[in-house]
């Protein structure tokens, strides 16, 4: 009798990361692997719909995987960020809120690869979210060549001076290969006290007519 196959935790994840595919070949090289370990575990793929740079990276390596990528841009990106064919799905919106209520909505988990402003705004609200009670996904970091140290250093100082409780420092799952990225974020369980309750929070603020999409 054959095994079944284990079905995954994750049904999709969401990756934030650069469009441009910065100074180092690692970092094209991390998002290449993060692209086959969510093939390998039959994760499909939510972006922010680019096709240059990490975005393109990671979205092609999945797309040739045969997993499905849904890339969601604001119309007024779409020329900048997506040169030749699209990858997979694109799916445009509005505007910057939109598209990330959009990836929220659509997603199981949350990751991270090296970025800009973006990358860490993008980050930086879903952290506050799962902080404030509005969803209760992993998000995590895949810190290549310790890009994100200082990030990671930045909150532990918070934690130190009473700006961050040490509970809601372990909202944040941290690693530097995806394996160990995946593996850490099948493991995780929230510690911290919701700030809100989930039901009461509205999705029309975030974008969304629905309450409980981008919850899980």
């Amino acid at each position: 009798m054959e095994k079944e196959m284990k079905q995954p935790k994750f049904k999709r994840i969401c990756v934030f990361c650069g469009s441009s595919s910065g100074n180092k070949n690692s970092y094209g090289d991390a998002a290449i692997e993060l692209g086959k370990e969510l093939v390998s575990r039959n994760i499909d793929l939510v972006y922010g719909g680019g096709s240059v740079g990490l975005m393109g990276s990671v979205s092609q390596a999945v797309y040739d995987g045969g997993r499905h990528v849904l890339g969601v841009i604001p119309k007024a990106l779409r020329p900048r960020e997506i040169t030749g064919e699209p990858v997979g799905e694109v799916k445009e919106v509005v505007d910057m809120h939109q598209r990330k209520a959009e990836m929220a909505r659509q997603s199981d988990a949350f990751v991270a690869l090296p970025g800009g402003y973006g990358t860490l705004e993008e980050l930086l609200e879903m952290i506050t979210w799962a902080q404030l009670g509005i969803h209760d996904k992993p998000v995590g970091l895949l810190n290549v060549n310790g890009f994100y140290n200082p990030l990671l250093s930045f909150i532990d100082k918070a934690v130190e001076e009473g700006f961050i409780s040490p509970n809601e420092r372990h909202i944040i799952v941290s690693a530097t290969t995806a394996k160990e990225l995946v593996k850490k974020m099948e493991e995780y369980l929230p510690r911290h006290k919701k700030i809100a309750p989930t039901q009461s929070w509205e999705m029309e603020q975030l974008g969304n007519s629905t309450k409980c999409d981008i919850s899980r």
